[in-house]
């Protein structure tokens, strides 16, 4: 029987431009450096981040339509062997299981592990008014994590939630933090940002990102900004893009604040803008283990978040490193903004809540989840 290479795959045709792409591209990297063959399968097009990918690691473009992704990453295992192949997002999940048993008599021994980076029991369709939609979705889920040769999950929330919904054995899920900290990080912390509203001098500024999109709420944020902006001289700068851009313009409007409110659209590197705010908020429903966050507390900015399933309050410890408010609540973001502001934790204080949140500790542990290392 032929056996597989050690070669590591990290599949992900449905790239976007969120943080899970970024979190791959560091990786794909760090497994690189580490020795390890690597191979980053992906779509075609101009796609952001793909700038950082690591020389050492072999770019493979997938075709576009799906039916084709298929048959691509068939041949992909029968000729190339890897021992690994990660499906970094849910979308792409069954298409790599399905790929890997097509191919399992070449393939020689390829694994097939999923990465879950969200709280899946929180999704509309898990919590639909309709029972029977939930329950088929739950019958799904059950169903695809009966096949794959391990789950790594990005919290310990997310693994919890998903054990639960899934039956797959808690035990058998690691968990490995977000390399937030990677090769390069100080580099895009230091660029330079050309902005009137970030000069010294000028008035505090609140910063929002992701994608523009109803589960991130950033109408809340507007609303508490413009609450405190009655008050206090105060800038709102939300980076991202998305459908409810127009939504959040209008709302802006509104209030009366749509001169002291920017929604500059999609920034490749958040860091400089994350830097020079004074504040960082994630009003967002559910998050898996949101990389905005730790990239703020990096940058020693102070954060104000969600108590949202499930990655908030295991990055800022209970509250300990922020405050942590309910979802949807625009009066207790506003006090946890005002008390931010007014008594900031200092930045090594804040940056010291990320220690796991590097390249090297993620390296390592989905080295170990693979079987790779000790």
């Amino acid at each position: 029987m032929t056996t597989a290479t050690g070669r590591i795959a990290l599949f992900i045709p449905s790239f976007s431009d969120g943080g899970v792409e970024k979190q791959m591209v560091a990786l794909a990297g760090g497994f690189a450096q580490a020795g390890y063959p690597t191979d980053f399968l992906t779509r075609p097009g101009e796609l952001p981040y793909l700038d950082r990918l690591d020389p050492a690691v072999q770019l493979i473009r997938l075709p576009a339509a799906r039916n084709a992704q298929r048959e691509a990453t068939i041949d992909y295992l029968r000729t190339q062997r890897p021992l690994v192949l990660m499906s970094a997002k849910g979308k792409d999940d069954l298409l790599a299981l399905d790929a890997r048993d097509a191919a399992k008599n070449a393939a020689g021994g390829t694994r097939v592990f999923l990465r879950c980076g969200i709280h899946l029991s929180s999704r509309p369709k898990m919590v639909s008014r309709n029972p029977l939609r939930g329950l088929w979705h739950r019958w799904r889920l059950r169903r695809l994590y009966a096949r794959p040769d391990g789950v790594i999950c990005v919290s310990d929330g997310v693994a919890d939630d998903l054990a639960q919904l899934t039956g797959f054995a808690r035990a058998r899920i690691a968990v490995i933090r977000n390399p937030t900290i990677s090769a390069g990080f100080d580099a895009r912390l230091a660029e330079p940002l050309d902005d009137p509203w970030f000069a010294p001098g000028a008035p505090p500024v609140i910063l929002g990102a992701g994608s523009l999109a109803p589960v991130k709420h950033f109408e809340v944020l507007i609303e508490a900004a413009a609450a405190l902006m009655r008050t206090r001289e105060l800038r709102l700068v939300i980076l991202g893009e998305g459908k409810e851009r127009a939504r959040l313009e209008a709302l802006a409007g509104s209030l009366g604040i749509r001169d002291r409110v920017r929604l500059p659209g999609f920034v490749g590197n958040v860091l400089p803008w994350m830097r020079r705010a004074a504040v960082f908020v994630l009003s967002s429903e559910r998050e898996g283990s949101p990389n905005v966050v730790t990239e703020a507390l990096a940058c020693g900015t102070p954060v104000v978040a969600t108590d949202c399933p499930s990655g908030p309050r295991e990055i800022l410890d209970g509250g300990r490193f922020g405050p942590l408010i309910p979802i949807g609540d625009a009066a207790a973001m506003q006090r946890a903004i005002a008390a931010v502001l007014d008594a900031p934790l200092p930045a090594a204080t804040l940056q010291s809540a990320i220690a796991e949140y590097t390249l090297p500790r993620a390296c390592a542990g989905y080295l170990r989840a693979f079987g790779l290392a000790g």
